[in-house]
């Protein structure tokens, strides 16, 4: 007699496409949260010197327009 054992686990390639779909969400979700950061310190900033400092110190200077949605 032989006993068949059914794992419970995901196929592992569903699971790396399930964590793909999830990293892009992050991604998107991060984007936006960083470009409403940039038009904030944009627009509390007193001239473009002082917020291009701000941005950097935010780590915020890097902020790319092509993946933001405005909502």
């Amino acid at each position: 007699m032989t006993w068949a054992r059914h794992s419970s686990r995901p196929d592992p390639a569903d699971d790396h496409s399930r964590m793909a779909g999830v990293r892009a969400e992050e991604e998107i979700r991060l984007n936006l949260q960083n470009a409403r950061a940039a038009r904030t310190v944009a627009g509390h900033s007193s001239g473009a010197l002082d917020c291009a400092e701000l941005l950097a110190m935010l780590g915020l200077e890097g902020v790319r327009k092509e993946h933001v949605q405005r909502t």
